[in-house]
């Protein structure tokens, strides 16, 4: 090791400069270490973040066909699947409706072609909540009807032909008795189960088991701002999946009590 000495000063000064210079080289070395300590804590904060973004990508959930329609799984577990658009009644009506389902539809021009999956075996209950289903997915929610008529047919009471050729999308010929379902209520409910958001007809909220659920209602607020509220209260993040749920129209979003709560 060299050691330079300062001949105009005295061996106690030299000892003294060289004690001062050993200080401040100890503090630049303890700096030293403890930068290098934070950035391998910030290393290692980045590597759990980045791990765990990584692991919260992994878990997509692979969605269900059904979920291509507006959908609910009924009080008794019966799945009910209705049409988005003329197309999706067409559709609904050629690949999904079986010879036990039953068939319902609002007593109003715009609704929703609602199947109920052996819906012949299906008790009263469990029809009313498809009827407030179907009552809900149709325009009488945009025309700010209360309520509106509902009807349930079977899979032979519907066809395409008319004997002079076939009806266009979304239309339908309907013969023989309708069940009907006189001033359905219009009225829906929302909670999130297994990272599934669920739109379920008020009627059928009551089996729901959920820690969160939100009812709605017509009202006078826009569908952006409703999806907003939904949100808040349930916790869940994704607006445009609340707003595809939602019928047209405006509404009122309360927080609803669930099975869980009971």
């Amino acid at each position: 090791m060299e050691v330079k000495i300062d001949f105009t000063k005295s061996a106690q000064e030299n000892a003294k400069d060289y004690y001062e210079r050993a200080k401040r080289l100890e503090a630049k070395a303890k700096g030293a270490e403890k930068a290098v300590k934070d950035l391998e804590a910030q290393l290692e904060r980045m590597r759990k973040e980045s791990a765990a973004k990584e692991k919260k990508a992994v878990k997509v959930r692979e969605k269900k066909w059904y979920e291509a329609f507006h959908w609910f799984v009924a009080s008794d577990g019966r799945l009910v699947i209705g049409g988005r658009d003329a197309h999706q009644n067409e559709l609904i009506n050629s690949r999904h409706f079986e010879d036990n389902d039953l068939f319902f539809h609002a007593d109003i021009f715009g609704a929703s072609v609602t199947i109920l999956k052996d819906g012949v075996n299906a008790d009263e209950k469990v029809r009313r909540e498809v009827a407030q289903f179907a009552a809900s997915y149709s325009s009488a929610w945009k025309e700010a009807l209360r309520s509106v008529d509902v009807y349930a047919l079977k899979r032979e009471q519907i066809s395409k032909s008319t004997g002079k050729g076939s009806l266009g999308t979304g239309s339908f010929l309907m013969s023989g008795e309708r069940e009907w379902f006189r001033n359905t209520a219009l009225g829906l409910a929302m909670f999130v189960k297994d990272d599934m958001l669920n739109t379920v007809p008020e009627a059928g909220l009551g089996g729901a088991i959920a820690e969160k659920a939100v009812v709605i209602l017509q009202g006078k607020d826009k569908k952006s701002d409703a999806a907003k509220r939904i949100a808040r209260i349930l916790g869940y993040d994704d607006l445009d999946g609340i707003i595809r749920q939602l019928p047209a129209g405006e509404f009122y979003v309360r927080a609803a009590a669930t099975a869980s709560d009971k």
